[in-house]
């Protein structure tokens, strides 16, 4: 095959921030032979408007022939060439919780211009390109849904014997996480929550109104969060917006029951295979763990089917798929020239 050469444009990552590295690290580890990459990282944190210009117009100085911003960092292509660039959208949440001239300005500034700029667009669910699509007029076969990378790290361990408390992992603490609902939902019942994200003050005075047993965890390493998924009897995620949920099919593959909902790209993402719940319902999230409490034979069958969900994104798979579109341009590039 024709080499192709890519240059992937990349946010400078705040502390914590570490889902897009994740995800992209893992595709360019499995990528085929004839797909080179190289990375290229912004010099400033995306806030304010003289750090982000810069960055745009360093992008365009430093531009190959394939191009590909990745998440959260959309106005890297303002000033591209549509031709050769490629744009991951990661979700609209932040779009859809704006209104006014604010949301107007961002749609613009983040969504409607930068896919004017993209040849290409990538997203990592089908339910973010449907609500791509409903705020931007976009034509649908340059929308291509490829989801997240699982890490090989993530895998298959014994669960451990358990004790009389339910170790139950919650990943993440923003307003999303609905960690809120969730120690609601647990309260009284023989659960250790593990949380990890920085807790601020009112999810801490939360989780003591309900009497929560917990442990809180924060920045951690790779190899540390992983260990965190092995050393727990089952995930919660009940988010109430996601893009994806790539902890769903981190709990799978280590095989771990899991709790989400029934909400946005979650149920596309567990694949038939997690209880969902209404994130919105206390009363549903507490049916669903102390179903995985009473019921081993249940949870066991979660973990079965969980094993065969994780199938579909090792990264060898969603490499390939990325390579394709990085073909398909390069190929179109050649013809222009």
């Amino acid at each position: 095959m024709t080499p192709v050469e890519v240059v992937q444009f990349q946010r400078r990552a705040r502390p914590g921030n570490f889902s897009v590295e994740r995800l992209f690290e893992d595709v360019r580890t499995a990528l085929p032979a004839d797909v080179s990459v190289a990375l290229h990282m912004n010099k400033h944190v995306s806030k304010g408007v003289v750090g982000r210009l810069a960055d745009a117009f360093r992008a365009r100085r430093t531009r190959g022939p394939v191009n590909h911003v990745l998440g959260d960092v959309h106005y890297l292509t303002w000033f591209m060439p549509r031709d050769g660039t490629i744009l991951t959208v990661l979700d609209c949440v932040s779009l859809e919780r704006m209104s006014g001239l604010r949301q107007r300005l961002f749609w613009f500034l983040w969504y409607w211009w930068p896919l004017q700029r993209a040849d290409q667009v990538t997203v990592i669910s089908k339910y973010t390109r449907d609500s791509l699509l409903d705020w931007v007029n976009y034509p649908a076969d340059r929308v291509h849904v490829i989801p997240p990378p699982l890490s090989d790290e993530f895998e298959a361990s014994p669960i451990p014997e358990r004790g009389a408390r339910l170790r139950l992992l919650h990943v993440g603490t923003g307003p999303n996480k609905n960690l809120k609902r969730v120690a609601e939902a647990v309260r009284d019942l023989p659960v250790t929550l593990v949380i990890i994200g920085r807790l601020n003050p009112e999810l801490e005075a939360e989780l003591a109104r309900n009497h929560i047993q917990y442990e809180n965890h924060v920045n951690l390493e790779r190899a540390q969060l992983v260990e965190q998924y092995r050393l727990c009897d089952a995930l919660v995620f009940a988010s109430t917006y996601e893009g994806f949920g790539l902890p769903i099919i981190e709990a799978q593959a280590v095989g771990r029951p899991v709790i989400t909902s029934k909400a946005c790209s979650m149920p596309e993402a567990a694949g038939g295979a997690a209880h969902l719940v209404d994130p919105l319902d206390v009363a549903d999230i507490r049916r669903a763990v102390s179903r995985l409490i009473e019921d081993p034979a249940y949870c066991e069958e979660l973990v079965r089917l969980g094993q065969i969900n994780v199938a579909r994104y090792r990264p060898e798979r969603i490499a390939a798929e990325y390579a394709a579109v990085y073909r398909a341009v390069h190929e179109r590039q050649g013809r222009s020239t």
